[in-house]
């Protein structure tokens, strides 16, 4: 009976490394970890459709998950400080090389699967988790969505998998296409045109002929795609994976790292009694987990203790869509796609626009008293593509919601989705499937600096620097129309207006709990109930966003740097080009300038020669370094870059 109940109590029953390899001063550990969950337990509960998961002889749920860590050779090296490095779409490529300070100072690495519908490749980080099934053991069904479009020309045969993955498992309960709906538009805003069920099939055309070799993870259609348009399927899915596992997996790993010596079956923990904080780093999908991670719950073991310390969302605009039936946690906020019908801010906000109650994402650690410390950064393209607005002034657009004080927030303007490669060339990179060349306005060294200051903050308990993001009250924050952000027209380049990623309010049937973004979508394709409204950064007479933690760059601009591009072809041309920013570089001397009709002054008029850059260069930089966004070393490879440059030479 003592050891069933030691059994109970340990949630991560075995840790086993695989492969250890040693690197210099450091080793790593890789190799699989295996879980236990008790559906009863008040923190699994809200893990939807655990309760229909089969269970083993204990009653307990069960999952499987890989893992890598690395840590100093020598355990007394370690700093006793443990980052978690969230993986994108199972992607976790852990390694120091952009973060030297934790080398240095002796932090441990890890990183592990929590996204159930990844399938297992090498490199990759994932967790295997089981099928829901009614109570009498028959299928659990529901719908599903998919969206295909940029197909190839002339192509006969589609897959179901968008790139985002979840559709490789989410397989029609049937084949019959009479049971489905299969649709095409030339636009989001057109004619939907249903396509008969006989001209389609769920096959594979490839080889044969249509109706083609039946295959229920693709769609054949008779006489073929057109490249220019948008199809779209709706079909009944049976069998869905219980994702929601993934933010218990994760949890109890931590718990696991930080707290117990051993498992269930005496495989010592690497990290037993070394440990003393855990911090959590996520980006984009990864940011959008840690989110959800709080959101629900899950930051407080199954003994009641804290699991991270500390946490950054980075580029995360909304939350992880995964704990319902059916969920696709790689979506990437595109149309009809959920993940922004949870709550979106911190401080707790009454939703009137959508109905919904007040809320706040740290309602939960707040009851339980343990909630970490939070550094929240993003740049222009999460308000542009990632619907960051509400998160800040809500879904009516008229407060500025105030910030809890564990929270820190930092805007990077004028930067595209994660940041662009640096430097201080004046040619631009050619553009690609956009209108506009790539932005190259780098975030990477303020993030490295902010890293730092997060770590110093959780462990020693001293401050950042002040939270520095647009706001309503300063008059940061205007309608997304050039008009209103001051955006200048310059000839041949395109405007803001109408790019900005809509923010629709769907009803996806009331099975769906809204606020905690957990249930089943019970419609689809949803109803759209409304459209919500959403600003933009105010700019200058050069287009570039005024305010946040501007880099060294856009302190010393070489043109306009947009969080947002235009799409050169395909089923969105003209519209939002994802999330790549763009970049609209300044003409040399005046007489370009004026030749080209440009309003914004040349490099000429701004800067005068090469050596007056430069000095603009290192002023700025000087200025980060003292504002605590950028370390010295950063600082003075930034201006050894400037002086190296091209510009006006």
């Amino acid at each position: 009976m003592l050891c069933l109940q030691c059994a109970l109590q340990a949630r991560v029953v075995r840790l086993a490394v695989e492969h250890r390899e040693p690197t210099g001063a450091y080793v790593v550990l890789a190799g699989h970890f295996s879980g236990e969950l008790d559906p009863k337990d008040p923190r699994n509960a809200i893990i939807n459709d655990l309760n229909l998961a089969p269970r083993n002889g204990r009653g307990q749920v069960e999952y499987s998950a890989t893992f890598k860590l690395i840590l100093p050779a020598d355990p007394a090296k370690m700093s006793g400080v443990l980052l978690y490095e969230v993986p994108n779409r199972g992607n976790a490529p852990l390694d120091f090389s952009p973060f030297t300070d934790d080398r240095d100072a002796g932090h441990v690495l890890v990183s592990s699967g929590w996204q159930g519908d990844v399938e297992p490749r090498e490199r990759l980080q994932t967790i295997a988790v089981p099928a829901a099934r009614n109570a009498d053991g028959s299928a659990i069904t529901g719908p599903v969505m998919a969206r295909l479009m940029n197909l190839p020309p002339n192509a006969n045969t589609a897959s179901l998998d968008t790139g985002y993955g979840g559709l490789h498992y989410q397989r029609p309960a049937s084949l019959d296409t009479t049971r489905a709906i299969l649709t095409k538009q030339a636009s989001d805003d057109g004619e939907v045109v249903a396509i008969p069920s006989s001209a389609w099939a769920f096959a594979d055309c490839t080889r044969t002929p249509f109706p083609g070799e039946p295959d229920p993870a693709k769609i054949c259609l008779q006489g073929g795609f057109d490249s220019s348009l948008l199809y779209q399927v709706v079909y009944t899915a049976k069998d869905p994976l219980v994702l929601g596992i993934g933010f218990a997996a994760t949890r109890d790993l931590i718990s696991f790292l930080r707290y117990d010596d051993a498992d269930d079956h005496g495989n010592r923990n690497p990290l037993a009694g070394h440990i003393h904080h855990a911090i959590a780093f996520g980006t984009s999908q990864s940011g959008n987990f840690l989110k959800t991670f709080l959101n629900l719950g899950f930051n407080q073991d199954e003994k009641k203790r804290i699991v991270y310390d500390g946490m950054n969302p980075n580029i995360a605009g909304r939350q992880t869509p995964m704990n319902f039936r059916f969920a696709i946690p790689g979506g990437a906020a595109g149309y009809f796609e959920p993940g922004s019908e949870g709550v979106l801010w911190w401080s707790d906000y009454r939703d009137e626009a959508r109905h919904r109650p007040t809320a706040g994402l740290l309602d939960r650690c707040r009851s339980t008293n343990s909630c970490p410390k939070i550094m929240e950064t993003f740049g222009s393209t999460e308000f542009w593509g990632l619907r960051m607005s509400p998160g800040l002034v809500g879904t009516r657009a008229e407060v500025d919601i105030p910030l809890p004080p564990e929270v820190r927030r930092y805007y990077f303007p004028g930067v595209t989705h994660g940041g662009g490669k640096g430097g201080f060339s004046v040619a631009s990179s050619p553009p690609g499937a956009c209108v506009l060349p790539a932005n190259p306005n780098s975030t990477a060294e303020s993030m490295r600096a902010l890293r730092k200051a997060l770590i110093a903050w959780v462990v020693r308990n001293q401050p950042p620097p002040e939270s520095r993001y647009p706001r309503l009250d300063h008059g940061d924050l205007v309608a997304p129309q050039h008009t209103a952000m001051g955006f200048p027209v310059i000839p041949g380049e395109p405007l803001p207006d109408n790019i900005m990623n809509r923010f629709w309010d769907y009803d996806f049937g009331p099975a769906l709990r809204y606020n905690d973004l957990s249930g089943a979508i019970t419609q689809q394709p949803p109803v759209i109930r409304g459209l919500i409204p959403m600003l933009a950064p105010r700019t200058d007479s050069d287009g570039n966003e005024v305010g946040g933690v501007p880099s060294a760059l856009h302190q010393a601009p070489l043109g306009t740097y947009l969080g947002w591009n235009v799409a050169a072809s395909g089923y969105l041309k003209e519209h939002s080009c994802g999330f790549v920013g763009g970049f609209i570089p300044f003409a040399r001397t005046k007489a370009q300038r004026i030749a080209a009709e440009d309003p914004r002054p040349s490099l000429e008029e701004r800067y005068g020669n090469h050596a007056s850059y430069v000095k603009r260069v290192k002023e700025a930089a000087d200025r980060l370094t003292r504002e605590g966004f950028l370390l010295p070393d950063d600082a003075a490879r930034i201006a050894s870059e400037a002086e190296a440059s091209d510009v006006l030479r």
